[in-house]
């Protein structure tokens, strides 16, 4: 099978599209054929030796994706054809993929190959992250970071679902409109002083729930929360905030910082359909508005996160065996 491969770490010329062994089933296993891979942060960040990998070189990133069952392996819940998709099966970047059928998910009929690869990671993280790590309620404010993003348009539409006002942050023009079309309520540029506008915009008070992906903003984050708010930091793409945040405000503010991570709300096969399946049933009722994905082939993964990287993309991006 051809899968994209790298056996160095650095930058994306350190990718390789080429043949190597399929995937050998153990047991609770199926193997998928791949119709659609989602491009992760992660996965440029595995690319570069800063996350964890699993196997040995040449390495293989990818952790989404949908396709068809190629092979059952003899588990009865599945039958060759039959299409799945997955949001947490290592080895993803590859025309072949072996798949714990506690982590398959079947996929309804009126679900593309393409959007299932496309919003799964990103769509049960917004997700939990509405309705775990705060539980979002009517006539709340929120403040996103990164708004423009794969999750952070997701986001805005699930808070704006459960009735709260949106406050986004982005870095350019394009990201705005893109922001604002998604359903943000209004969208402040982070070159544009704005911590005072967010205040303006909130009369002082501060929002109620602030969800961080950057991590060095963390001190800001915590100045734009109201007093008894809570911040959710959920990513570090700028890097750990200097200084660390002060112990003593926090008690004072009566402030709440919590983390989150995916992989600790999937822990079984069950809470896997019920995130997906609320994905998709407001895919489907029209609730949830996906962007159309941009698609590079898997050949051309290079281009793909170099794309990712130049910080142009406003929606996810998905590779195509």
């Amino acid at each position: 099978m051809k899968a994209l491969t790298f056996s160095a770490f650095g930058d994306p010329g350190v990718l390789q599209y080429q043949e190597i062994a399929p995937p050998v089933l153990k047991t609770g296993d199926i193997l998928v054929e791949m119709k659609a891979i989602g491009l992760n942060f992660s996965d440029t960040e595995r690319r570069k030796g800063n996350y964890h990998l699993l196997g040995e070189p040449p390495y293989i990133a990818g952790y989404e994706g949908a396709g068809i069952v190629a092979d059952n392996n003899g588990h009865p819940h599945f039958k060759p054809g039959d299409r799945v998709s997955f949001g947490d099966v290592p080895f993803a970047n590859a025309e072949l993929v072996a798949v714990p059928v506690t982590h398959a998910i079947p996929l309804p009929a009126e679900i593309s190959f393409e959007t299932a690869a496309a919003i799964l990671l990103q769509g049960m993280t917004a997700h939990y992250l509405a309705t775990d790590s705060h539980q979002v309620k009517p006539g709340e404010t929120v403040l996103l970071h990164a708004v423009a993003g794969g999750v952070g348009q997701l986001l805005t539409q699930i808070c704006k679902l459960l009735g709260a006002k949106v406050i986004g942050l982005t870095s350019s023009e394009p990201k705005k409109t893109a922001a604002l079309a998604a359903g943000a309520d209004t969208v402040f540029l982070y070159q544009d002083n704005w911590k005072e506008k967010v205040l303006d915009y909130t009369s002082g008070k501060g929002v109620d729930v602030t969800y961080d992906s950057v991590a060095s903003t963390l001190n800001d984050s915590l100045a734009v929360t109201r007093v008894l708010g809570t911040v959710v930091l959920y990513g570090k793409a700028g890097g750990l905030p200097q200084p660390s945040p002060s112990l003593e405000l926090l008690m004072d503010r009566s402030q709440t910082i919590t983390g989150g991570d995916l992989w600790s709300y999937l822990d079984s096969k069950e809470e896997r359909i019920k995130r997906s399946g609320v994905l998709f049933n407001w895919i489907s009722s029209g609730q949830l508005v996906l962007q159309a994905p941009t698609a590079f082939k898997l050949a051309d993964g290079k281009l793909a996160h170099e794309y990712m990287e130049s910080k142009q993309s406003t929606g996810k991006i998905i590779l195509i065996p």
